[in-house]
């Protein structure tokens, strides 16, 4: 039982001492020149697709919630009729 646990323990050891390490490549430098790039894009929507459909999302919860906000304004400063 004893030969069993050390076996184990060395087992465990060596999965876990030789894992390899994953190397990210530093994408800081390529990102700072499509940022820095003067090319009329504004600087909100110069990541691609996935900026200019955060920033239609973003406008469009904005508008529906201002829509949203002066409606229940205009009905909280209107009084109900009592039937």
């Amino acid at each position: 039982m004893f030969q069993h646990f050390l076996t184990l323990q060395q087992v465990s050891r060596r999965q876990i001492s030789s894992t390899v390490r994953r190397h990210m490549a530093n994408k800081v430098p390529d990102k700072q020149k499509l940022f820095q790039e003067a090319n009329g894009v504004p600087v909100h929507l110069k990541g691609g697709v996935g900026d200019a459909v955060l920033y239609r999302a973003t406008m469009s919860l904005t508008v529906v919630g201002t829509v949203c906000v002066i409606y229940e304004l205009l009905k909280a400063a209107v009084p109900q009729k009592k039937a």
